[in-house]
This record gives structure tokens, C-alpha cells and sequence, in this order.
């Protein structure tokens, strides 16, 4: 083929794909465009999950009506007007390429009025090209309605995903950028229903309340102000190159959550800089650091953190979406960010002395009179305090004895054939493992592993003919992130499937209005907190490995913990189903529910051998 200038409309087309990858990123582009109009409210209505409407109201500065038509223009902007302004960004947006693009695979009508004029001006745009103008009254500020989005590239929209998860995007962006900037109103509508309103209070605390939840929202340790006076962190660049220059300033401000809330992957780690959401892994990672020592392994915060530096040390035109950037220094930002947020969370944890009453502080283990340590500790539990009942479902009387003694084969009720391993439970060590005699030697069952196991094949067992649902007497309502909300409606049939009855209530707020009743004695919020975090790393193709992997999370949170103190006949039956299992060695994340050590081996370390 000869080479040739492509059409105008191909080309258009072609770099909108760079722009407008979803729905998601037309709006995110209309809220940008927003914000650097000093909106103080914006609304967002979504119908169709974006396919069939987008529209993205302001209150900002508005457009004048000779240059409404202009604005569709590519490379058209307020922004910049020179090379050098691309040094010194203060906006989201400039490249001038966000509206064309989107108007380019839609049909765009935009209504805009400026403060100081009598009438608005409005503008209807299809694939790119204008329409239609006139003059129309309208409030101060601007609305762009999108329609059709795709219609004329099918090829682009057959490959948009499902109605909810193109909506959990659009959740997820119109959060983040409410927690970035808490003095704006933002409202977001889904067909009819709202899904998020913040106050516009200017208190990121109460738009953490909102996108998290109150108990989250508790949970969420403030980060900043800084070394100084005014926040800024001083930083001497380690680069080669450029040591010699004055001190980088670094302002590193924001929220992350306490140790004790994590999830179980990166999603919730959002970062700002200079005002604008980008995705760095380099301040993932640095985040991640921070809580170095304090998280287990294959868990994650939930971070929001706001980066600023001078508008010459970051570099934003990277890419046509600006979802990343590139720092001049990135070791000096990495290490501003790491440093701040530990200390905020070794400051929000400091550790606390125990004070003992009639014991003096020697530096060492010593008793006052008669009283030892001991015995000074117990006298502080409440006397009315009992150890809370571990509920193993569907024990059988038949497989423990009246006597508390092992059953034997013909003791099974549970009508497998299988013979159990006779395992005489003689006691809890360390309120984690169960302590038996077997056949050959001592036994030590890990009882978390044990009652994992034990749940999850009843599950599977029950799962064949149908898992029954026990109805809650009082509805429990759960407070998601409203992405997470939109992924655990998505998969509210896999649910249903796995005996759990879960409905919308409104905004990002599920009720719980039943669960399996083999787990009748669980925290439904904490199993349907576990039930997201699993749906939010999204690998597993398969519907039936899907509810596999869900399974198995809802067996692991709702088994029994170590740090129990159970009682003899609750370690007896559970020693009993265990025994029943088809795999009872392994928990179903295979990790080892017993260990042996046998008599020789115990002779041997005596030395009787």
C-alpha cells in the first residue's frame, strides 16, 4: 500500500483510543475539567454504566459562547500557551486532547454559562463534528452529556466489559477524587439511585466516613503535617547529577489505615501528585515500606496520600491519559513518602507500658511480698469474665463418647466407612493448638488449620445438593467502598449459590439478610469484608474456581482463631470431624493441620535411646 495521510475522522479515532480507554475515562476527564473550572459542586449521572449516558455538571467559571466550539478542537486549551509552560503544570488537564477524543465516539452536547453573562450557549457534537448552536439560559457553569459512547466503533464497544464492572470503575475514580479534594461536593447517580454525595465540608475525615464506612473511617491514621512548620519535608537529593543543588521540598500529607485494617491487594493504595491521581509503583512500594514489620506478608493498606513538590520536579506529560508521571529526584519523593507515613503509624501505635498495681519497676521479673507477677496479672481479669463458646456446626453426639474418651469406627455417625485416627486429646497448648496422643506418638493439631478443614469439606458436601441459608432475625447492614460494592453485586448469583442472601440497600450499603447456616455463628460483615477482598484481585476465570477460592475465604474467616481457650469437649468433636474428612492433614489453603513427633522421637531427645 502506497503511504498516505489518514483521514481526519481515522485519525481522531485512533487517538481517542489513547484517551478513552472505558466510560471510567470519560469521566475522569470531565471531572478534571471540572475541578480546574474551581467548581465547588459537581454531579455526575451515569446511566447504562456509561454506555448510554455520562453527564458531568459544575458550578465553575464556565466557557464564554465564542469559544464553546473551539474547546472540541484537538490540541485546543486553556492550559498553556508555550514549551516552557509544560515545565511549571498547575492544572490536571493541558494537552488539549480530552474532549475531542471523547466527541470523536460519541454524541456530546455541552451547555456552559461564565459568571457575569445573561445566557449560556450550547453545543451538540456527533463523531467529532458540529451540529448544532444556540443560545440557552442555564445556570453558571458546565454540562457535558456524552451519549452513545462507541456507537460508531463497535469493534471498541463489544470489548467493554460488563455493566457492573465498567460501574466499579466509575465508582472507584469519582472516590479518589473526592478524598483528594474534600471542599468540593461531588454527587455520583447510577441509573436513578445515588451512590456517593460528599458535603463539601472541606474534612477529608467525613469523606472517608462516606467512600469507607464509619468503622474504616476510625481506623485511618492522619499523615503529615510534615518537619516544619508548614508541612514541607526537606529532603537532600542522593543523585550524582544534581546533589549540588539547593534541598528538595516535599510535602507529604494525607490518610492510612492502622495495621489492623488491611486488604488483600494494592487496589486501595491511592496516590496524588500535585492534585492529580496517578499510578506510581515505585510510592506503592514505598507505602507498602512503611508498614515494614507490621502487616503480614500478601496484605495491604488502605492508603490515600497526597504528594506535593514544585511543578518543575515532576514531569506530567508521559502519557495521553497523565495517569503517570516521572520524577526528577524519585529517590528523594520515595524516601519522603516511606519516612512520613511510618512515622505517622509508629506515632498512632506507640507502645504502652502495663501497670501493674503493687509492683515497682526494677527492670527485671521481681515480686512485691507473697505476689508474683502472675498472680498480680490475673487479679486484674474481671471476675465475671467467660471464655466465649467456640459453636462447632453440626456436631454429632454419636462420635464422642459420654465419658469424653475417643471414639472408635463403629462410633461413626456420620456414615463415611472411614475409619478416624484415634486421637486421644489430652489438653491446649498455648491457646492455638490442640495437644493428642495418636497411635505412634504425640500429635499436635493446629486448631485454626483443623476447623478450616472441617468447614470447608461440610461446605463442599453441602454444596452438591445446595447450601442452606439460615435467615438472620436482625438485618445486618454492610458499609462497602461503592467499587467494592459493585463487585460483590456482580457476583451477588455466586453468593446466592454459596448460601448467602445479600441485597442493595442504597449508595455502597448491602444488607445481609442471610447466611449458610453451617456458618451460622459468624460475623457476616467480617465474612462479606473477606468475600471482597478475594473478588478485588480478580484471577480466577472459572465460575466454579471462583466459588472455590470463596469458599475457602469464608471457611478461613469464619474457623476458629488461635487465642481461643477451648474446652475439653469442644476439642474432642472437633478432633472428631477432623478425623471424618477426606483430606484432614491439610487446611485448604494446604497448609499442615498436625504434626507428629512419635515415641522413638520423643525417647531419643530424653536420651532413652
Amino acid at each position: 500500500m502506497p503511504i498516505r495521510v489518514l483521514p481526519e475522522e481515522v485519525a481522531a479515532q485512533i487517538a481517542a483510543g489513547e484517551v478513552v480507554e472505558r466510560p471510567a475515562s470519560v469521566v475522569k476527564e470531565l471531572l478534571e475539567n471540572a475541578l480546574d473550572a474551581g467548581s465547588s459542586a459537581v454531579h455526575i449521572e451515569v446511566r447504562d454504566s456509561g454506555r448510554r449516558l455520562i453527564r458531568v455538571s459544575d458550578d465553575g467559571w464556565g466557557i464564554p459562547a465564542d469559544q464553546i466550539g473551539v474547546a472540541f478542537h484537538r490540541y485546543s486549551t486553556s492550559k498553556l500557551a508555550s514549551v516552557a509552560d509544560l515545565e511549571a503544570i498547575g492544572t490536571l488537564g493541558f494537552r488539549g486532547e480530552a474532549l475531542a477524543s471523547i466527541a470523536s465516539v460519541s454524541r456530546v452536547t455541552m451547555v456552559s454559562r461564565p459568571a457575569g453573562s445573561d445566557a449560556g450557549a450550547s453545543v451538540r457534537l456527533e463523531a467529532g463534528r458540529i451540529i448544532s448552536r444556540e443560545t440557552v439560559g442555564a445556570p453558571r457553569g458546565t454540562m457535558v452529556g456524552v451519549e452513545n459512547l462507541f456507537y460508531n466503533v463497535p469493534a471498541r464497544l463489544k470489548f467493554l466489559r460488563s455493566v457492573l464492572t465498567e460501574r466499579r470503575h466509575i465508582d472507584a475514580v469519582v472516590s479518589r477524587y473526592a478524598l483528594a479534594y474534600p471542599a468540593v461536593r461531588f454527587r455520583l447517580v447510577h441509573d436513578g439511585r445515588q451512590v456517593l454525595q460528599t458535603s463539601g465540608s472541606g474534612s477529608v475525615r467525613d469523606v472517608l466516613i462516606t467512600v469507607f464506612g464509619l468503622d474504616a473511617a476510625r481506623q485511618m491514621v492522619e499523615v503529615g503535617p510534615g518537619e516544619d512548620a508548614n508541612g514541607w519535608t526537606e529532603v537532600q537529593s542522593t543523585e550524582p547529577d544534581i546533589a549540588d543543588r539547593p534541598l528538595s521540598l516535599v510535602h507529604v500529607s494525607g490518610y492510612t489505615s492502622d495495621p489492623a485494617l488491611h486488604r488483600a491487594n494494592r487496589n486501595q493504595i491511592t496516590l496524588f501528585i500535585n492534585g492529580r491521581w496517578v499510578q506510581d509503583s515505585g510510592l506503592g512500594y514505598a507505602i507498602v515500606q512503611a508498614y515494614h514489620t507490621l502487616l503480614m506478608t500478601g496484605r495491604y493498606p488502605i492508603s490515600m496520600i497526597q504528594v506535593r513538590l514544585p511543578p518543575d520536579q515532576v514531569d506530567v506529560n508521559v502519557h495521553p491519559t497523565k495517569a503517570e508521571v516521572r520524577f526528577r529526584d524519585k529517590d528523594t519523593v520515595f524516601d519522603a513518602v516511606q519516612r512520613t507515613v511510618r512515622r505517622a503509624l509508629l506515632s498512632a501505635r506507640p507502645v504502652r507500658p502495663v501497670a501493674v498495681p503493687g509492683l515497682r519497676d526494677t527492670g527485671g521479673w521481681t515480686v512485691t511480698g507473697d505476689q508474683t507477677v502472675h498472680a498480680a496479672l490475673a487479679a486484674l481479669r474481671p471476675a465475671a469474665f467467660v471464655q466465649p463458646a467456640m459453636v462447632l456446626p453440626g456436631r454429632s453426639p454419636g462420635l464422642v463418647q459420654p465419658n469424653g474418651t475417643p471414639a472408635t469406627a463403629a462410633d461413626d455417625a456420620t456414615g463415611t466407612g472411614r475409619a478416624p485416627l484415634l486421637l486421644r486429646v489430652i489438653g491446649q497448648l498455648g491457646a492455638s493448638y490442640v495437644v493428642a496422643e495418636g497411635p505412634t506418638g504425640m500429635v499436635l493439631i493446629d486448631q485454626h488449620a483443623a476447623h478450616e478443614r472441617v468447614l470447608y469439606e461440610r461446605y463442599m458436601a453441602e454444596r452438591q445438593e445446595g447450601v442452606v441459608t439460615q435467615a438472620l432475625l436482625v438485618v445486618i447492614p454492610v458499609d462497602l467502598t461503592p467499587e467494592r460494592a459493585a463487585l460483590v453485586e456482580e457476583h451477588l448469583p455466586h453468593l446466592e449459590r454459596l448460601g448467602f442472601y445479600v441485597e442493595p440497600f442504597g449508595g455502597s450499603t448491602l444488607m445481609v439478610r442471610g447466611v449458610p447456616a453451617l456458618l451460622g455463628g459468624c460475623n457476616p460483615e467480617k465474612v462479606l469484608q473477606a468475600v471482597a477482598d478475594d473478588l478485588e484481585q480478580g484471577d480466577t476465570p472459572l465460575e466454579s474456581q471462583l466459588e472455590d477460592r470463596l469458599i475457602a475465604r469464608v471457611c478461613k474467616t469464619a474457623a476458629v482463631k488461635a487465642g481461643h481457650v477451648m474446652t475439653m469437649p469442644e476439642m474432642v468433636a472437633l478432633i472428631r470431624q477432623l478425623e471424618q474428612c477426606k483430606s484432614p492433614h491439610t487446611c485448604p489453603h494446604g497448609r499442615p493441620t498436625m504434626i507428629e513427633m512419635s515415641a522413638e522421637q520423643l525417647a531419643r531427645r530424653f536420651e532413652r535411646i
